[in-house]
């Protein structure tokens, strides 16, 4: 599903238009951006958690060159499932017959 199938279910489910579902779309995502940007959770109970871990700096190779490099440490968004979405996702299918 990508962005503009999300806005479609969410106008159809909330009985809005496709501009205030998209609207509120930008909302939530632009106020998940700022709190891991501050360095904060972002905790939607029975969906997950968002987070920001740090990366620390490394060291790889080119593989076309084979020549080492530095990798600088950085700061990665992180996505855990909650119990209830995890549950969700692993209900068992019946049996074909």
């Amino acid at each position: 599903m990508n962005k503009l199938e999300l806005v479609e279910h969410v106008a159809k489910e909330a009985e809005l238009s496709k501009a205030s579902a998209a609207a509120a779309l930008d909302a939530i995502l632009d106020g998940i951006g700022k709190s891991l940007k501050k360095g904060d959770e972002v905790r939607l109970v029975g969906f997950g958690t968002f987070s920001v871990r740090e990366r620390a700096a490394g060291k790889g190779r080119n593989p076309a060159t084979g020549k080492e490099i530095k990798i600088p440490a950085s700061k990665n968004a992180r996505f855990k499932a909650g119990a209830a979405l995890k549950a969700s996702l692993n209900k068992a299918k019946p049996a074909k017959k």
